[in-house]
């Protein structure tokens, strides 16, 4: 497990496997979310086997699959209310992270400035400063 702190309730992460849950639990996250579709990794990988392993450590597991493609205002939002909907850390996981930091900082567009966004996500090794444009827009509207 490879979790890259954004923020003290929202990791994010690489692939995990069902032999990362102990540890992921023992860091003290609270709940698991999957934005990595199953089309992208093997069965041992998919969101089912890792949902097992979660569930066997205590840990709440949510999937929300996202693409470029499904990155919608509304798969924004739910991201959002899945992290800000549960009792203590989240741990979210996709192939990079990379993903799971795009969704995180656009579902913060409204409350933080894009300077500030873009500072956290670097920090955590997610260089997206090619979002700032949406996330001004995002800001503005």
């Amino acid at each position: 497990m490879d979790a890259r702190v954004i923020t003290p309730r929202y990791s994010v992460s690489p692939q995990i496997s069902a032999e990362d849950l102990p540890a992921i639990a023992a860091a003290g996250f609270k709940t698991v979310i999957c934005n990595r579709p199953d089309e992208e990794v093997p069965p041992s990988h998919q969101a089912e086997a890792i949902r097992a392993a979660a569930e066997a450590e205590g840990l709440r597991f949510e999937v929300l699959p996202l693409t470029h493609q499904t990155m919608t205002p509304e798969n924004v939002a739910l991201q959002r209310e899945l992290y800000e909907g549960c009792e203590g850390p989240v741990l979210a996981y996709c192939a990079s992270g990379t993903r799971c930091s795009v969704v995180w900082a656009l579902s913060q567009a409204c409350d933080m400035c894009a300077d500030d966004i873009l500072e956290k996500t670097s920090a955590a090794g997610y260089q997206l400063d090619g979002l700032r444009p949406a996330l001004d827009s995002l800001a503005d509207s």
